[in-house]
């Protein structure tokens, strides 16, 4: 199966580069089939690196130059001057750059990659968002470090690529009580699910809160990791069906 990615209206910025990538097209045999882009799975490494430069290739960069954190659900965001080995990566979960030609990449498999851009200025952004980086600012923190940059949030393109979707995303009824201390207004993205369970519209609260600081343009792909499995990982859907480990897809953006 060819290898496909996801843009969205990031693409009319005339400098950005990018793409939310699915997990076809690549190397990769059995439950990692097979743009598997995480050396941290079990898979064989070297598919991995032949699942990334397909990838490097498919947005005209040089393997080497997508760099990638240790990603570990915080609210931590670093900038990138230039590439870093894969074994130097920081722990952070999201990235911001304005030097040409790095790929910024998240990997995911029911959490957000967010991609961010600058309308009017060359610094783009990357971000990994589970309910946990979520709820305690990750996407907050990406959008202020473009201040770093001289970029206002107004000025900022956020675009949320697949995860898990809010048709998809059962949590226990406990799940929803820090999201109410932090805002009352949080209970419209929980709707009822089965006895004890409630449902939890993670792209939706995303986008609400970078709306609420002011991002100018929010997009969302629509798309749900765990309802699609012929086009995405899942750890959800591997959790569900007892397997021992899953992929992940990587979300890209770059400058040209």
């Amino acid at each position: 199966m060819a290898m496909t990615f996801l843009t969205t209206d990031l693409e009319n910025i005339k400098y950005v580069r990018h793409g939310f990538f699915t997990r076809q097209g690549g190397a990769s045999g059995g439950i990692y089939n097979s743009l598997n882009c995480a050396f941290s799975s079990g898979d064989d490494k070297e598919a991995v690196r032949q699942n990334r430069e397909k990838v490097a290739e498919a947005l005209h960069l040089e393997a080497d130059n997508i760099v990638t954190v240790y990603q570990v659900h915080s609210a931590k965001v670093v900038t990138v001057s230039e590439p870093w080995a894969r074994d130097k990566a920081p722990e952070a979960d999201a990235l911001i750059t304005d030097k040409r030609g790095i790929g910024l990449a998240v990997l995911t498999a029911d959490c957000a990659p967010i991609l961010f851009a600058s309308k009017n200025n060359k610094v783009v952004a990357a971000a990994h968002a589970g309910w946990k980086g979520a709820l305690t600012g990750i996407a907050e923190e990406t959008v202020r470090n473009f201040s770093h940059f001289g970029v206002p949030p107004a000025d900022i393109v956020a675009a949320i690529g697949p995860c898990i979707g809010p048709q998809s995303y059962e949590v226990k009824e406990d799940f929803r009580q820090p999201f109410l201390e932090q805002d009352k207004g949080n209970a419209e993205f929980f709707k009822p699910g089965k006895p004890g369970h409630l449902i939890f519209d993670l792209p939706g609260y995303l986008a609400a809160r970078l709306k609420k600081i002011g991002v100018g343009t929010v997009l969302d792909t629509r798309q749900d990791t765990l309802a699609n499995e012929g086009a995405f990982f899942s750890y959800r859907r591997t959790t569900l069906r007892g397997e021992k480990d899953y992929g992940r897809q990587m979300s890209v953006i770059a400058i040209r």
